[in-house]
């Protein structure tokens, strides 16, 4: 069979989904100013899914600074990769004041964050090393996982017990192969917006040789005293090795960065392929981070602000009977259980009667038979917002166990 052929037959879970999710549920269009109220199929809504954790998207002196760093520099420059031509004195600057932010040597700028933390995995190891990874793992990781040709063992979720038991087979393992271990996991998880047990694990190198990589791209900015990231809020973030965490998220733009000792550094800088091969940071946006991180260290207030409101939404919804998890950042999930049909006819509930976007999460994503509403909250929401919210939450909630959303028709 043709190659294109059978791919177009296949589709895949997600995409057997196309046919009436297209626009609507999956590659939906949000217009309008960035921010809490935006236009969605042509009518207002009440926006709830925008990593724009500290309310940055749409800051007057980050706009001014976008557009400052468009007029000095276009959207070209610099040309080619940072290796070759595309290497600047902003780029540089911005790396070291990174470092000192994560406390961290030296840094590294990545174009971006999938294909960086992709990268980073990809250039560490060989056939001689093991990896010992969470198993709910973002999908930039098991990608680079999916590279690796040795062996690799995954632990479950957060779990401990199974972490040790897991590092013991791998330490197994790179006794007789001479290789290393790499340990892999999240400051925050996106999406049941847990932490990952940074401290527990890294109690274990006084045991075990293993290399500690943490991938923070929901806790830079929103997670310790001065938002520079999980590793702060935990105490440990001497005892991570490579710290990695995207600009996606609390700083509101795009690409990445990783940050460790100088020569851990060094080595990636002649080793990550995306990065050697592919062309550098614009500069528009290097000039932009800039202004970001000068806000995010500037102005705590912001991580006030966006901490009291997740405060008040999580309350909010607990005591509105809802269910939220373990959650322990501000990412927000709600759960329900429910068909996939059920959970479309919910999410059009919210969006048309009750003018609410959030974003929708079921299988394969999650277990059949699970809906996840995954909520996150901003420094621009208002606590007239979620109170508002949590209303609509608890009568979805009240319609969904009285059967109102079986047997509805899907979006066509």
């Amino acid at each position: 069979m043709n190659l294109l052929e059978k791919n177009l037959l296949k589709l895949g879970p997600l995409g057997e989904h196309a046919h009436y999710a297209h626009g609507y549920f999956a590659y939906p269009k949000l217009e309008g100013e960035l921010g809490n109220q935006m236009f969605f199929n042509g009518k207002q809504k009440l926006v709830w899914s925008l990593n724009n954790y500290l309310g940055l998207a749409n800051c007057t002196e980050v706009r001014k600074a976008d557009e400052e760093g468009a007029r000095q520099y276009g959207l070209a420059y610099p040309m080619g990769a940072r290796m070759m031509t595309g290497n600047t004195i902003l780029h540089e600057m911005l790396e070291e004041k990174l470092s000192s932010f994560v406390n961290k040597e030296d840094t590294f700028l990545l174009n971006y964050g999938y294909q960086g933390m992709l990268s980073i995995i990809d250039s560490l190891l060989d056939r001689q090393d093991v990896v010992v990874y969470d198993s709910e793992s973002h999908a930039c990781i098991i990608d680079g996982l999916r590279l690796h040709i040795g062996k690799r063992f995954v632990y479950k979720h957060n779990d401990i017990q199974d972490f040790e038991k897991q590092l013991i087979r791998a330490q197994k393992l790179t006794d007789v192969s001479k290789g290393g271990i790499l340990v892999i996991t999240e400051g925050v998880f996106g999406m049941r917006g847990d932490t990952g047990k940074l401290k527990e694990i890294s109690a274990f190198k006084k045991q075990y040789d293993f290399t500690f990589l943490v991938d923070d791209a929901h806790g830079i900015g929103v997670m310790g005293a001065t938002g520079a990231g999980t590793g702060e809020a935990q105490g440990i973030q001497d005892e991570i090795d490579l710290y990695f965490a995207t600009f996606a998220k609390s700083f509101a733009a795009i690409g990445a960065f990783v940050s460790g000792k100088k020569e851990i550094i060094q080595y990636l800088k002649y080793n990550m392929r995306s990065q050697i091969y592919a062309k550098a940071l614009p500069m528009p946006l290097v000039f932009g981070l800039h202004q970001r991180l000068s806000l995010i260290k500037g102005k705590p207030e912001l991580r006030s602000q966006l901490w009291e409101i997740t405060r008040q939404l999580q309350k909010g919804l607990k005591e509105a009977g809802l269910e939220i998890g373990n959650t322990q950042s501000p990412v927000t999930p709600v759960y329900l259980n429910g068909s996939i049909d059920q959970a479309t006819a919910l999410v059009r509930d919210l969006r048309e009667t009750h003018d609410i976007f959030c974003s929708l999460v079921v299988y394969p994503v999650v277990p059949k038979g699970m809906i996840i509403l995954r909520l996150i909250p901003t420094a621009n929401h208002t606590k007239e917002e979620v109170d508002r919210t949590v209303i609509v939450f608890k009568q979805i909630k009240l319609n969904l166990t009285a059967g109102k959303y079986d047997n509805q028709l899907q979006l066509s």
